[in-house]
């Protein structure tokens, strides 16, 4: 496997079947530092399973795996984040009572240091930790523009402060990679706005990241570089101008009477 200095995720012949199903064949991508990512496809074309193999969700069959350089193994979400993806779900997954500062605190702690004896004992350390990690979710909170949700149930936000949140809550564990799985849907066209707004934020911000997302528009005026899976393989890869016009798309998407799920 051959990476760049540049290359924050790489990952080559994925393969997963489930029972007599072969969801994925063969597929790869290679994401550089400071790139929109999308992954795009009609229902069915397996790349909720592609996202959820890398992510951890799902153990693959075969396939390599690299992060920033070093080999990393997607068996397990909370093993991944540690690794540097954190992700977002497509169906919003909130500790629903609990406060947005609360739900962002929860994403920090996976980078502290402290331990259960100064839990226990509420050593000096500990304290200042737990202040440091809330200062930051304070921080994160104004910077998707829902600090004023601070105190707020996570349940009593709308759906797309939710949303938002859950890109807050991603961000606390200090990604190399974050993962949003289909941010848009169920948005309005003004939710929409805004969180086009956000995401391009994150990335002139320096960060690196991977889109799955229906919306075609929202994905072809996000991304760098765009791949289109159908029926589990690798159809298509290149900027968005080259893969609108690419036949094989056309014919499989864009110009199909389905939609992508």
């Amino acid at each position: 496997m051959t990476t760049t200095t540049d290359t924050i995720l790489h990952v080559a012949q994925v393969s997963k079947r489930f029972g007599g199903l072969q969801a994925l064949s063969d597929v790869g991508i290679t994401i550089h530092r400071g790139q929109v990512y999308g992954l795009i496809g009609p229902n069915g074309a397996g790349k909720t399973t592609f996202f959820n193999v890398i992510t951890g969700l799902y153990t693959p069959d075969a396939g390599t795996f690299e992060l920033e350089g070093r080999a990393y193994r997607p068996t397990a979400v909370h093993q991944v984040a540690k690794a540097g993806i954190a992700r977002t779900f497509q169906n919003i997954r909130l500790f629903s009572d609990m406060t947005a500062l609360e739900n962002v605190q929860v994403g920090r702690h996976i980078r502290t240091h402290s331990g259960l004896v100064g839990a226990v004992f509420r050593t000096g350390s500990f304290k200042a930790e737990e202040a440091a990690i809330e200062h930051r979710a304070r921080e994160l909170l104004e910077y998707v523009g829902i600090a004023r949700f601070a105190d707020y149930k996570a349940r009593t936000l709308s759906y797309g402060d939710q949303r938002r949140l859950e890109i807050a809550r991603a961000l606390a564990t200090d990604p190399k990679l974050i993962a949003l799985d289909e941010p848009a849907a169920g948005m309005n066209a003004t939710e929409k706005v805004v969180l086009r707004e956000l995401i391009d934020r994150i990335r002139k911000d320096g960060r690196t990241i991977l889109l799955i997302e229906h919306d075609v528009k929202l994905v072809m005026g996000l991304c760098d570089r765009v791949t289109v899976l159908d029926y589990g393989k690798q159809i298509a890869e290149g900027t968005p101008a080259d893969v609108q016009k690419n036949e094989k798309v056309i014919e499989a998407y864009l110009g199909a009477s389905h939609t992508a799920h």
